[in-house]
């Protein structure tokens, strides 16, 4: 067993021992009551496994998946089931905790130009992928005070495009866009790319889950806007858009978007609204869902409705706050949903499909600690039903995309899974 594992396995043990829920800031803010009318019966197709850390999915137009794996690796998965060989042309990922390979998104024109949008961690200069113990990114790194870590030089989260080869077996024309993000990639009404990134603890005088007991540097909060988990806008050939919102403060990133996030594993359009909506992967307890505005605060790390890992605690102790355990600040926005205790989202999709009519323009998120699919039922900003799906599978559910066709593919475990209604 490794020792990523192990750590995986002592968070999700610790999940029942998490403190008293925190109070919502409104009612229906967690804790759903599931819909009245439920789901209808499910046909679970398993299209292929063996895919170890599988971490998002791609439906290319000849009907073909592109799947990539956190390790690095891109792959190509027929409809029977049949996973190809590495893609070449990858560039070199370094795969270290919670970094690695992530999302892939083809481009609008895709069927004519073969572009496409990845996000992954860059290893240092000069070096080749590779994969690295959990203690190297976090017990090496976020102990050693902030002038050492500046000097540390850990890799670059970065988004890039490339052209898939018409043959499906490399990439080709590999360009980095812009180094400081590399989870979801969202393609935005106007065209432009929203990346959403975490908190990039490192670069800041920040404990890795928020200092306790202590404000944040009120001081510098442009020290924020830059570092802690971020939304991203771009456009597709990685110039700056001109209606980003900290265009005219020069102490500002200036793709910056969107600040005060810890973990955004995933994000959608809402289709009803065009608005982009993240869900953001708390510490213990303070799962997210936010709706992203230009400009606005998320809270972290000073506030949120979670506690700190108790696995991360060498003296024993349990859920110990997050800064000074607020959950609510002016000029902080409160998220519309959260799950106490934590499910550990990962992937996010609203569903806009015909296959499920009972489904139309409902939230699925994945639950990783949680192990399922949930299903959440929308009014306007408010979550009014929360379902869950797939919990007989007892796996962790990391991705959820609707295909083409309008059923709709998770990834679950090591394998990729297809939902059809069953009639």
């Amino acid at each position: 067993m490794t020792k990523l594992t192990l750590s995986f396995i002592v968070l999700a043990a610790l999940v029942a021992a998490q403190a008293p829920p925190p109070k919502p800031a409104f009612p229906g803010q967690t804790g759903a009551q599931a819909p009245t009318r439920p789901s209808p019966a499910l046909n679970v197709q398993t299209i292929a496994t063996g895919l170890s850390g599988a971490w998002a999915i791609a439906f290319l137009p000849d009907g073909n998946l592109l799947v990539t794996q956190n390790s690095g690796a891109m792959r190509i998965v027929s409809p029977t089931g049949k996973v190809s060989e590495p893609l070449e042309g990858v560039p070199p990922v370094k795969s270290v905790a919670a970094q690695g390979m992530h999302d892939v998104l083809l481009d609008p024109n895709f069927e004519r130009n073969h572009i496409l949008y990845f996000t992954y961690f860059a290893p240092p200069r000069g070096q080749g992928s590779s994969s690295w113990p959990i203690e190297h990114f976090y017990e090496e790194v976020w102990t050693k005070p902030l002038a050492e870590r500046r000097t540390m030089d850990l890799g670059y989260e970065r988004i890039a495009r490339a052209r898939l080869s018409w043959d499906n077996k490399r990439l080709e024309d590999v360009e980095p866009l812009m180094d400081g993000a590399e989870r979801r990639i969202v393609l935005a009404p106007d065209g432009t790319l929203f990346v959403t990134g975490a908190d990039r603890f490192r670069f800041y005088d920040s404990e890795l889950q928020g200092r306790e007991n202590r404000e944040f540097d009120t001081e510098s909060p442009d020290i924020r806007r830059n570092f802690t988990g971020r939304v991203i806008r771009i456009n597709r050939d990685g110039t700056i858009p001109r209606g980003n919102p900290w265009l005219s403060r020069a102490t500002v990133l200036p793709e910056t978007f969107a600040h005060g996030l810890k973990d955004p594993e995933g994000a959608a359009i809402n289709p009803l609204t065009g608005e982009l909506w993240a869900i953001d992967h708390g510490p213990q307890g303070g799962d997210e869902i936010n709706i992203i505005r230009a400009g606005k605060d998320y809270g972290w790390p000073e506030v949120t409705y979670g506690t700190q890992y108790d696995a991360r605690q060498a003296d024993g102790r349990k859920s110990v706050k997050v800064g000074k355990g607020i959950t609510a600040r002016p000029g902080v926005e409160q998220p519309v949903y959260y799950w106490f205790p934590s499910i550990a989202p990962s992937g996010m999709m609203f569903y806009s499909g015909d296959l499920f009519p009972e489904w139309k323009n409902n939230l699925f998120v994945g639950g990783m600690v949680g192990q399922y699919l949930a299903r959440l039922i929308v009014n306007g900003e408010r979550i009014v039903s929360e379902e869950k799906l797939l919990t007989n599978l007892q796996v962790r559910i990391r991705e959820v995309r609707q295909a083409p066709d309008g059923s709709v593919y998770v990834v679950a475990g090591n394998s990729i899974l297809r939902l059809t209604p069953k009639r």
